[in-house]
């Protein structure tokens, strides 16, 4: 590691903390002992301030005080390039403390890693157009109070009673129906049926129709309520050429397009764990209504989030030939943002919510994530555990945890109970669930003896079985290769009791005995190699093939040869060129190392000869290729050339040697030639029937 290059100021919080600032040098490989500071934030602010003045860069190790140190700076002049690094809740604050020093230097080096390659971002625009759903008197309520700040309709949708319609036709008022809504911020689709027959929108509110309906079915809603209504169709000579009532309308479908949505409903309309931006369902609560009504009513102007994730859609494992095979990403997503689309997949940026899931569970690497890459997160991991290791840390744990209420989780415990064991090494994420094999299995071939995950409540229940799926895969391949169990762990706590008590009882798990060197890739199949690769070799039982659950994105094809013709189906569904045949012979050849166990060819399989197997085989063959069934080709019977196969064309003649089109002399033996001769051989024939033989029908 080269020497940092911005400044660092610790200080150990008025003597709560011990610090080491010699060792911690060390550690850091630093020129000369750091100095730990008392009281940074108050009596030695002095300290700081010649910081800032110095021009250097700057890194302080405290998080409580960023406003004040911010404000310091901005009265000096300085540079706003300052990175702020938590010690105290995570490492400095712990039943632990004495023995934290090395987490502690791990977690400081992270202060000079170089900043994530940029994102490409996603625009939003919202005009401040907002459709209110719901019973008309809450809907109407709310639409009184936004009128003013933003361009507000209301959509009364049920038959309850006891409101009335403003006075002043301020905004449009519609009734009837929601039959379908989707889109996000700005851009909101939404189609309702009308269902009474009074249309809100042409009605004047003259109330002409109140006064003449004799059952008083009509009230200042002015809708008709259908229960009381008998039919007098006094209200319809009442409305006249206004035309505002009818019984017998057909065209009741209206759509419109808005940039934010407040659903009432009891029940949300668009149910996903994870609604898009510019979309509120705060249900029946009063005060859930006006902290969502605060939220819409900032949503105006025009808005970016970075691009979570990418798509490479020419090795997407979807589907071949209008036939499915791998639906994780769609299975997973939250958000309802991944689509089916031919034979891949279509990712809509604006409902992306950012959680990764898509990610982690494609098996080809088809789906990455952007926020950050995990080439970034990787430097993070492996400078993290060369510093710890440096600094004479032993068993490291890596706790990942949600940004947000996870970082909240692991602070409090430092706060108000024990802190994290001094091997517990915590970093956060954006979110959990985009933390997938590769990061999990490079993070133990980096050095990491254990690797847990922080479930803070807020994921869906899909995220952690997916997450439990990945971590089934990963201890199986650590397992089978001798490094025992116990490698990975997922904390469900929403509660600092529950992390306690998990995070203290966990015990350490092997590690490798040496640890890699390599880089974490942006393509997960190449970390993945370079992972097994290195567990394998410092492997304490090695061993070439392990048996994975079902599921494991590595596996086997296996081919009964008995039923196979050879007919290469399978080589044009495989999406991975995990299948392939030869330009020399009648072969069909498989390279284990590229199949990620789609399926696909196994349904495309005409002659249902293919069944998958998975497991991980780490040897020469999974890379370079083995063959799974080959045949005698068959040579044309005119010209010798070989076409096909022998057990092609011997099941081909004895399907049709009873077929009424070859029951003329020599037609089986067209099928044992080739294409050419074939042609060559019904041209000659004069018993083969031609459309020139053929007499016109009188």
């Amino acid at each position: 590691m080269s020497h940092p290059t911005r400044k660092l100021l610790v200080c150990n919080c008025n003597r709560t903390m011990p610090l080491d600032g010699k060792a911690l040098a060390r550690a850091l490989q630093l020129d000369a002992p750091l100095h730990v500071n008392g009281e940074l934030c108050r009596r030695h602010i002095a300290a700081f301030e010649a910081a800032v003045k110095s021009g250097e860069t700057l890194a302080v190790a405290c998080t409580q005080e960023v406003a004040a140190f911010s404000e310091v700076r901005e009265q000096l002049g300085g540079s706003d390039d300052i990175r702020f690094l938590n010690i105290r809740e995570t490492a400095g604050w712990s039943r632990e403390s004495a023995a934290a020093g090395a987490k502690i230097a791990a977690l400081l080096a992270l202060a000079n890693l170089p900043e994530p390659q940029p994102v490409p971002r996603v625009a939003y625009q919202s005009g401040g157009s907002l459709l209110i759903i719901g019973d008309g008197g809450a809907a109407i309520g709310w639409a009184q109070r936004l009128a003013a700040q933003l361009e507000v309709a209301v959509l009364a949708t049920g038959n309850s009673r006891g409101w009335e319609l403003p006075a002043d036709r301020e905004y449009p008022v519609y009734s009837g129906r929601v039959t379908s809504l989707g889109g996000y911020l700005g851009t909101f689709d939404v189609a309702w049926e009308q269902e009474n027959p009074i249309d809100l929108d042409v009605c004047t509110r003259c109330n002409a129709c109140i006064r003449a309906c004799p059952e008083q079915a009509i009230d200042y809603r002015y809708q008709i309520d259908l229960d009381k209504c008998r039919a007098h169709r006094q209200c319809v000579t009442a409305c006249g050429g206004i035309g505002a009532i009818d019984f017998a309308r057909t065209d009741r479908t209206h759509s419109d397009r808005f940039d934010m949505v407040l659903d009432l409903s009891d029940s949300p309309l668009i149910r996903i764990p994870q609604p898009p931006q510019g979309y509120a369902a705060p249900g029946n609560d009063p005060l859930e209504q006006a902290l969502a009504a605060n939220q819409l009513v900032q949503l105006t102007g025009e808005f970016e989030k970075p691009r979570f994730v990418a798509c490479r859609e020419n090795i997407c494992a979807h589907g071949r030939n209008e036939i499915t095979g791998c639906t994780q990403c769609l299975d997973v997503c939250s958000t309802a943002a991944i689509t089916a689309k031919g034979n891949h997949v279509t990712v809509d940026l604006h409902l992306c919510m950012g959680c990764g899931g898509c990610a982690t569970s494609c098996p080809s690497g088809a789906m990455s994530y952007l926020y950050p890459r995990v080439s970034d997160m990787g430097l993070r991991i492996k400078t993290v555990l060369q510093t710890y290791h440096r600094a004479g840390g032993r068993d490291a744990c890596l706790l990942f945890h949600n940004a947000g209420a996870g970082r909240d989780l692991v602070f409090k415990l430092g706060r108000r109970g024990p802190g994290l064991p001094a091997r517990v090494i915590p970093l956060e994420v954006v979110h959990v669930a985009s933390l997938g094999i590769d990061l999990m299995l490079g993070a133990v071939a980096l050095g990491a003896s254990q690797v847990v995950l922080v479930s803070d409540g807020s994921e869906a229940e899909g995220y952690l079985d997916l997450l439990r799926r990945q971590m089934a895969v990963a201890q199986a391949v650590l397992s089978g290769l001798g490094y025992g169990d116990g490698h990975f762990e997922l904390i469900e706590a929403e509660e600092v009791p529950a992390l306690e008590r998990e995070i203290w009882k966990l015990e350490p798990a092997r590690s490798s005995a040496a640890a890699a060197v390599f880089d974490l890739s942006d393509d997960k199949r190449t970390t993945l190699d370079f992972a097994f690769d290195h567990l394998l070799k410092h492997a304490p039982a090695p061993r070439e093939e392990l048996p994975l659950p079902a599921g494991a994105p590595f596996g086997a094809v296996q081919v009964n040869r008995d039923a196979c013709t050879l007919c290469m189906a399978c080589v044009g569904a495989c999406p991975e060129k995990a299948l392939f045949d030869s330009k020399e012979t009648p072969q069909l050849r498989f390279i284990e190392r590229n199949c990620v166990q789609c399926g696909l060819c196994e349904k495309t399989c005409p002659e249902h000869a293919i069944t998958l197997l998975p497991r991980l085989r780490l040897t020469k063959e999974a890379r370079t290729g083995t063959v799974l069934n080959q045949a005698q080709p068959a040579k044309c019977i005119r010209c010798g050339r070989p076409f096909a196969t022998q057990q092609m064309i011997a099941g081909m003649v004895e399907r049709l040697k009873t077929h009424s089109m070859f029951a003329d002399a020599g037609a089986l033996d067209r099928i044992r030639m080739c294409g050419d001769c074939r042609v060559r051989d019904m041209l000659q024939s004069e018993s083969q029937v031609s459309i020139l033989n053929m007499r016109k029908k009188s």
